[in-house]
């Protein structure tokens, strides 16, 4: 019961990395004890704090701690799972027990194991990626009020609030294999953002902003996220739909993150040895115009998808996916890899921090280079084929003519297919997005269908 007093003892803090070290030498060691070939095991420790006041009252007020831990074994190629929240010695034990009994029942899969223990991460930097912030509860109410505050002072069509919320959080992660490796580090995550309503001639119209950081100084000001909060939402008052039609589009940074994550996923090792990615044998072909550079970059100080080590071990490093427009890499774990007849590119568990090199131009300048077609700012639904390519969402945004934004736009749909989508990227902005961990200016794209009036 010592593991378990632990944590309870520190309800405000995490506990020492030593401490959840010890647990996952535990789970590796019962495992070895009872058979198991290989075997690798996680223990993670998290709380946090979040407040949303709406109209100036306290909506909600939550403090949450959560805590489990996962063991995975291997008995040749046979592999199972366990997992609990409960840190007791007993149940450490049962829980390796678990996964030992179902594994002796699961099929052989050649491709099932550990990394390969020479990409292991050998040294592991301080990527400067802990910044808790004790804030107390009525500095967090405070603070929250302020931003909403300043959102509804902007003007009086602002009619009605959403909330604006504060969250902080802190998190603690160690990982451990067979191999002999060993890793572990904290993180913190904290964040303001801001909802209103607007209203004029009978129409309501809503929209948000939001900033995110590692560091609480990171983050923009409470009066400021409230302000560009109600802005946004003013902006969008008037909206209508437009006549169906093909025409430029420019995505926002915000929403050109999501084209890019489809990007991902299609070059995913999942997608692609189960055959069902539109970019399927496109390794060492042009995938997007030449000047297109994206690439990975895990070890960036204070970034928010950092990593010194994926979720299997495996040293992160920086590489290209796109250099000169042409594919130059997938985004695999071992297992993909070993299915795919490569090696893993350290990106169990998703990419870390990725970046499309931006453009000269600002987005006033896209909108410019456009002349007429669409500004996309928001969109909705998941209408997109991994298998084909194709691509259709609802979307809101702002009408373009002669490079000036003329009216806002909404109850429509865009659609296209990703491959055309991807070849037909005209630019990229320079007003990158840096609030998640895909890195992007905002991107025109030469042709799409609008589907409205």
């Amino acid at each position: 019961m010592e593991q378990q007093a632990v944590v309870q003892q520190n309800q405000n803090d995490l506990p020492d990395i030593g401490e959840l070290e010890s647990m996952v030498g535990i789970l590796l060691a019962e495992a070895r004890a009872q058979g198991a070939g290989s075997a690798e095991a996680a223990v993670s420790v998290d709380n946090g704090l979040s407040v949303t006041v709406r109209l100036g009252d306290v909506e909600t007020l939550e403090y949450h701690r959560d805590h489990g831990l996962g063991i995975t074994v291997y008995f040749g190629q046979r592999k199972a799972s366990a997992s609990t929240s409960d840190f007791s010695r007993k149940s450490l034990r049962e829980t390796v027990e678990a996964a030992c009994a179902i594994a002796r029942y699961t099929s052989e899969d050649r491709y099932a194991g550990l990394a390969d223990a020479d990409r292991m991460a050998r040294d592991i930097p301080d990527l400067d990626l802990y910044h808790p912030w004790p804030i107390g509860v009525e500095t967090a109410i405070e603070t929250t009020r302020r931003c909403e505050a300043a959102a509804r002072d902007v003007d009086a069509r602002i009619s009605n609030s959403e909330g604006a919320t504060l969250a902080t959080h802190q998190g603690l992660r160690v990982y451990g294999n067979t191999h002999g490796f060993m890793g572990g580090y904290p993180s913190t995550r904290h964040s303001l953002s801001c909802s209103m309503i607007g209203e004029e001639s009978g129409q309501m119209q809503r929209d948000y902003w939001y900033t995110v950081a590692r560091n609480k100084d990171g983050l923009q000001a409470p009066e400021v996220v409230g302000r560009i909060a109600a802005e946004r939402t003013l902006q969008r008052l008037g909206a209508r739909p437009v006549a169906t039609c093909d025409v430029p589009v420019v995505f926002s940074a915000e929403a050109a993150g999501g084209l890019f994550g489809h990007f991902v996923a299609a070059v995913r090792g999942g997608n692609l040895y189960r055959k069902s990615s539109f970019l399927l044998d496109q390794l060492g072909k042009p995938v997007f115009p030449a000047f297109v550079h994206i690439h990975e970059e895990p070890t960036i100080k204070n970034g928010l998808g950092s990593a010194a080590f994926d979720a299997e071990g495996v040293e992160t490093v920086a590489h290209d996916l796109i250099r000169d427009g042409v594919l130059q890499s997938y985004v695999l774990d071992s297992y993909s890899a070993r299915k795919l007849g490569m090696q893993t590119t350290g990106n169990a568990g998703g990419v870390h921090n990725l970046i499309i090199d931006p453009g000269a131009m600002a987005l006033p300048d896209l909108l410019r280079e456009m002349g007429r077609g669409l500004l996309v700012t928001e969109l909705m639904g998941q209408g997109i084929n991994m298998v084909t390519g194709d691509y259709s969402r609802g979307a809101a945004g702002f009408w373009v003519e002669q490079g000036e934004i003329r009216f806002p736009v909404e109850e429509i749909t865009i659609a296209g297919n990703l491959r055309d989508m991807f070849r037909q990227v005209v630019a990229i902005g320079n007003d990158v997005d840096l609030r998640g961990n895909i890195r992007t200016g905002s991107v025109l794209i030469e042709r799409m269908t609008i589907a409205g009036q």
